[in-house]
């Protein structure tokens, strides 16, 4: 059933398509999605209360994940056009230029364009081309630009991605076996409609997050405080958003960690300290341009009447307290791998309610952590992702309504339930502190 529904999303493409689809085809989209998604969820909660043992199985498990990226993987880009942008960044840097200097549409750049349409084309598919610099952290450049020189073109920045996908199911893996949990488990993450789609197919640079992050969350629980900053800061250096697993994975009689987290991000930083004040890229704007968390006020807009001026501030400070009280559980919790795992999937999960983002592929940071510590907030916001492309253009309350509202909920329901700490993993012990 995930298969179907994986192929025939892939099948709504068209050669004329290029990160967009008629209304009509999204909502095909959304609709067979989260199909995929119902499959997934049936099939997980099977294997989670029933895991089946063996090397058959696992090998079954990892076998039909492969097959079904390489579904995606052979698609251009259906909704999102940001790999363009990616190849784009690499190829300015093999040109010998700091990207976060110029926007594409600069005549500095014009040598770099090339002409045409289609799928192919690289320049006429950037989005934001004629304002916005690009918005990627530095170690996230550096693998675009690596990328230009091993493969370049749109085809060979999939296949980076898709490389990266499969060293977070690697490294979920082995985490899977250092937690002493069933290795059938990886089906959380191999099936995933949600990753499979937009890493294998959308190619979003969520994969790089994913694989530092899952490289994070291992070193971690084999009490590698230096290797665990290192590989937080690869992750928020591609992307922002795995800093909230941050508090999950540091324990405060050891500060090895956030300095290595630290030292690293400034380092990285320093290689394109040439750009000045423009290092920081088009973040600042994006962050006003999609009212990242402008989605706390649902509630509020539900309700006839305009939203009160105190609303949104009121709900950023409720935000940023609920995760500075999950910070502040997760550091003083013991410090068994499951502990540390689920306290990360409940600080992605919060985050991911307070910012409240306007696309999917944002959804898929919960995807490792969730894989070790299932949690029914994690696959609510990953399942019921897709209905965030049925408001492209941020005009509606009800999708975004229909998704962060019962998140929040279930997060409630959650942290309730898993209110007390788990006992230590005798089982474990050796390796975790």
């Amino acid at each position: 059933m995930i298969i179907l529904c994986i192929m025939a999303t892939s099948m709504l493409h068209m050669p004329a398509d290029v990160g967009a689809m008629d209304p009509h085809r999204t909502e095909a989209y959304v609709a067979w999605t989260l199909g995929a998604g119902l499959a997934f969820a049936i099939v997980s909660v099977v294997l989670i209360w029933r895991p089946p043992g063996g090397r058959a199985a696992l090998a079954f498990i990892i076998g039909t994940g492969l097959a079904m990226r390489a579904i995606p993987f052979i698609t251009p880009p259906l909704l999102s056009t940001d790999v363009y942008r990616y190849v784009w960044d690499g190829r300015v840097q093999a040109a010998g230029i700091n990207p976060y200097r110029y926007v594409p549409a600069d005549p500095a750049l014009e040598s770099l364009r090339d002409p045409g349409h289609g799928p192919h084309a690289i320049y006429p598919n950037i989005n934001r081309a004629d304002y916005a610099p690009t918005i990627y952290p530095p170690v996230a450049q550096a693998i675009f630009a690596i990328a230009s020189f091993v493969a370049p073109g749109m085809w060979g920045m999939k296949a980076v991605m898709l490389g990266f996908d499969l060293l977070a199911m690697g490294l979920t893996l082995l985490t899977l076996q250092a937690c002493a949990l069933p290795l059938s488990r990886i089906v959380l993450y191999a099936w995933n409609p949600l990753v499979l789609l937009e890493f294998a197919g959308g190619a979003h640079v969520d994969a790089l997050a994913a694989g530092f992050s899952a490289m994070a969350i291992l070193a971690a629980i084999r009490a590698r405080p230096g290797w665990a900053g290192a590989a937080l800061a690869g992750a928020v250096l591609c992307k922002l958003l795995p800093a909230a697993i941050g508090p999950a994975l540091w324990r405060p009689r050891t500060w090895r960690m956030p300095v290595v987290a630290g030292a690293a991000i400034i380092l990285a930083y320093a290689a394109y300290a040439g750009a000045g004040l423009r290092v920081l890229g088009f973040l600042p704007g994006y962050a006003t341009e999609e009212g990242l968390g402008g989605a706390g006020v649902l509630l509020l807009r539900l309700i006839p009447g305009t939203v009160p001026t105190w609303a949104m501030p009121a709900y950023g400070l409720a935000g940023l307290v609920l995760l500075a009280a999950l910070a502040l559980r997760a550091t003083v919790q013991p410090e068994t791998p499951r502990v540390m795992v689920a306290n990360a999937v409940w600080l992605t999960a919060a985050a991911m309610a307070v910012l409240s983002p306007h696309y999917p592929w944002y959804l898929s940071a919960l995807a490792v952590p969730a894989t070790v510590a299932p949690r029914l907030s994690a696959f609510w916001l990953m399942i019921a992702a897709p209905l965030l492309y049925l408001d492209p253009y941020h005009e509606h309350v009800v999708w975004p309504a229909l998704l962060f509202l019962p998140a929040v909920a279930t997060l409630a329901y959650d942290l309730v339930r898993h209110r007390l700490p788990e006992k230590p993993d005798v089982r474990n012990a050796r390796g975790t502190r």
